[in-house]
């Protein structure tokens, strides 16, 4: 795993023990996210994608499968750098994930990751010609978490109105894997 550091920011305290455990606390229960890569022209392009991790596979690394024919693989077959965001608006948890990505031929990790949800995607299955295996190492991620519930945001926004101080509205922090 690597060391972790965590940062205090406006918005919020964080008490310096982030770690890797935290980030899988924010994104465990967000089944998609925004994958993004540098596409050969020099933009960046998101898309939507599940990540496929379970349990045994929150370490420092994501999981996702795509297909070998799509741009992303393409894509991070240039340029390794990708960006992967969670949201969960309903929790106020947000949480963008930097690493470097690879297509890994590992069909018995194809076989533990599996869902009857990524037949829908491929329906040849485990063996589908086209399933590319992507593994992200995760480098660093940074994460919002507001607990307070609505009105209580509501609240403190007026009051940073009117007194011109920013209001504390949850914790921001960092966890660096490497």
């Amino acid at each position: 795993m690597g060391t972790t550091k965590g940062k205090s920011s406006k918005s919020g305290a964080s008490d310096g023990t982030d770690s890797p455990e935290k980030l899988w606390d924010l994104i465990r229960h967000i089944r998609f996210a925004m994958f993004t890569t540098r596409h050969g022209d020099g933009h960046l392009h998101s898309r939507p994608m599940t990540t496929q991790n379970g349990k045994e596979d929150e370490q420092d690394r994501l999981w996702f499968f795509m297909s070998r024919q799509g741009d992303p693989v393409e894509d991070i077959e240039a340029e390794p750098t990708v960006s992967v965001s969670y949201a969960d608006p309903d929790s106020d948890r947000y949480v963008s994930v930097s690493g470097s990505a690879r297509v890994v031929d590992d069909r018995s990790k194809v076989g533990a990751l599996w869902s009857k949800l990524a037949g829908a995607w491929f329906p040849a299955g485990v063996d589908d010609p086209d399933l590319a295996l992507v593994e992200v190492v995760i480098t660093h991620a940074h994460y919002w978490d507001v607990k307070d519930n609505k009105v209580t945001q509501v609240y403190k926004m007026t009051k940073a109105a009117i007194t011109g101080r920013p209001p504390e509205m949850g914790e921001s922090g960092e966890v660096r894997m490497q």
